[in-house]
């Protein structure tokens, strides 16, 4: 969630194929590392769709559905506008799924197997705090009551089908069953909270399932960090990733089966991609059109920043870039 909301109130395999060849070329071209390392890791970035900041459309996450299309989560409350929830098809058509109330927000987002689309609301009402499912075709209902807190991230264990929210201010990990019922906190730990308590300090922000962990970022302490999930579904010791990641939001992985992740480095309008061993670089800046970025999607080499647009100009949009898995892996782009 963006740095001025406390003020104001999935990925696909890579294409296999691309995969393989950008491997053998980095493995065959040791030689020219030097120029490859230098080459830019995302390229040709453009605006997929431009928001209405002022309407309240400053989107907070992303999900990209089978179909190509994405799912957009949107605050709304920095405004005083009523967020939304939006579909928006590969052509950047809007189709509005959700409208939630003025003073609310949505946060994460996530999609279970059977299609519904599932979304973290803030909300001052304990009756509509909580998290909710739109499933195909229905009606929007709130599946967990969690009245109070400051819901964020959202991810689902695509195999367990269990929901994980990021609670911002609580330094907390909530989880349940996406067919609903009584929220776990699942993991309560000051390695999920900020580095000092008080207005515009986040903890822990984004969430995504990957590989059989929970994957989380702290905002204030600048971390990303990895909790196993252990055969009984407990969390298991937290783990530093990575640090000196100011400004974190969300984030996603490269594959389902990879796992370099592309952070949004929200104030610093950046994108980074950090390693498996933690080594980390930024891959996009301001100059590439960044304003305030909030998550990212990746689907093959094709990767979605949104961007919060949080200070002037209010540049809130989607954009849009294509990875260069050839950059990307190099050993040297690296720092092996």
């Amino acid at each position: 969630m963006n740095r001025l909301s406390f003020h104001s109130a999935v990925a696909a395999l890579v294409v296999p194929a691309a995969l393989a060849a950008a491997t053998l070329t980095v493995a065959s071209a040791a030689a020219a590392s030097a120029s490859t390392a230098s080459a830019p890791v995302v390229t040709d970035v453009h605006t997929v769709v431009a928001f209405d900041y002022a309407a309240g459309q400053q989107p907070e996450n992303v999900t990209i559905n089978p179909d190509q299309s994405l799912t957009v989560s949107q605050l709304g409350f920095l405004n005083g506008q009523p967020p939304q929830l939006l579909r928006i098809s590969p052509s950047g058509r809007q189709t509005v799924l959700v409208t939630a109330l003025a003073g609310e927000a949505i946060g994460g987002n996530a999609r279970g197997r059977d299609g519904s689309i599932y979304y973290n609301l803030l909300s001052s009402d304990p009756a509509r705090s909580g998290i909710w499912r739109l499933p195909p075709g229905g009606a929007p209902q709130r599946i967990a009551a969690i009245p109070g807190a400051f819901l964020n991230g959202l991810t689902i264990d695509p195999a367990t089908q269990t929901l994980y929210s990021a609670d911002s201010l609580a330094a907390t990990i909530w989880s349940v069953p996406a067919s609903g019922g009584t929220p776990t906190k699942w993991l309560v730990s000051q390695a999920l909270a900020p580095a000092q308590s008080g207005p515009g300090h986040f903890g822990i922000n984004g969430v995504t399932f990957q590989q059989g962990a929970v994957w989380a970022s702290n905002t204030d302490k600048g971390t990303l960090l990895r909790v196993p999930v252990t055969r009984t579904g407990a969390p298991g010791p937290v783990q530093l990733v990575a640090g000196n990641l100011p400004g974190i939001d969300d984030f996603k992985f490269l594959s389902t089966r990879i796992s370099i992740a592309f952070v949004a480095l929200n104030s610093q309008d950046e994108v980074a991609v950090v390693y498996p061993d933690g080594h980390s670089r930024v891959v996009l800046t301001a100059a590439d059109g960044l304003a305030s970025p909030t998550d990212t999607a990746i689907r093959g080499t094709r990767l979605y920043i949104t961007d919060g647009g949080d200070v002037a100009p209010h540049d809130s949009k989607l954009q849009e870039g294509r990875i260069n898995l050839a950059a990307l892996l190099d050993p040297a782009a690296q720092g092996l």
